[in-house]
């Protein structure tokens, strides 16, 4: 009887040291996932164009000065480098953490941030815009702009998190983006991206025929359960349906990151982090 209550420790000891030794590196282990969105509504020009999306960092460092991170964008070789909030965490805010990645990834491909509901929390905002302006790094604000390949373009749009909104319900916040999105598409005809924050606005996406939408702030539900997916989502509670991956909706199409660090829960489990490259391709309208 003792001897098989010592076999019981042991088999028990080693299954919680790499549990927990596999926790650890899931936290640590970057990945990169990539997509191909085909559309015969993208223009020949930006046939092959490639965007690294990177969410939810949190003033996580992914080697040395993020240097594994930087590594993998260099790697990844992206026309742009889009940055859909979080970039810091407002309970133990590091600007400089922040802005060093963000001059390194300057180097690497022209950058466009939009800020998360982090951003918003923090009082030091208007700070880390001015410093990442001054960078390069477009920084926006419910704004839309043309990217131009070979005499051809396309549309950005970005939006702020609607926790910038003063005395914010969030009840409200899907009609709010709704409308900011009709103002922005009214009168054009072009593939536009959508660089906003919360996937849990779809519908609202989708009902302005925005092609593509990067998004992140679910942190792939955090604790990823197989066969199910995440367990819990800011926004959209638990078992959500837009915690990770790709969403498609009329010729809405939305990619959402898992990000890269964490915030209220110090760990992930079963959910590595993850840097997304998607690469377009102007001829018809599938997804490969």
């Amino acid at each position: 009887m003792r001897k098989k209550r010592k076999i019981v420790c042991i088999v028990t000891v080693a299954f919680l040291l790499a549990l927990v030794t596999w926790t650890v590196w899931g936290n640590t282990a970057l990945e990169l996932n990539s997509y191909t969105i085909a559309s015969d509504r993208l223009p020949e020009g930006f046939d092959g164009y490639r965007i690294a999306h990177v969410s939810d960092l949190h003033n996580a460092e992914m080697g040395k000065e993020n240097e594994k991170l930087l590594t993998m964008l260099r790697a990844a070789a992206p026309d742009i480098i889009a940055i859909t909030g979080d970039l810091i965490d407002c309970r133990r805010t590091d600007m400089e953490v922040a802005l060093q990645f963000t001059a390194a990834a300057m180097e690497i491909a022209p950058c466009y941030f939009v800020a998360g509901n982090h951003e918003a929390r923090i009082s030091g905002y208007d700070e880390l815009k001015e410093s990442l302006t001054e960078q390069g790094v477009v920084v926006l604000e419910n704004q839309r702009i043309e990217l131009t390949k070979s005499g051809e373009a396309i549309v950005l749009l970005g939006v702020n998190d609607p926790a910038f909104q003063n005395a914010f319900v969030y009840d409200e916040a899907e009609a709010v983006m709704k409308g900011k999105l009709q103002e922005f598409s009214a009168g054009g005809n072009e593939f536009t991206i959508l660089l906003s924050h919360r996937p849990e606005l779809f519908e609202s996406y989708a009902d302005n025929n925005i092609d593509l939408v990067l998004s992140g702030h679910a942190h792939g539900g955090q604790f990823r359960l197989p066969f199910v997916g995440g367990l819990l989502v800011p926004n959209q509670g638990w078992f959500p349906e837009y915690d990770a991956g790709l969403f498609t909706e009329g010729i809405t199409k939305m990619i959402v990151s898992r990000g890269i660090g964490n915030s209220a829960f110090p760990f992930r489990f079963n959910n590595r982090p993850e840097v997304i490259l998607v690469e377009l391709e102007s001829e018809g309208n599938e997804i490969r």
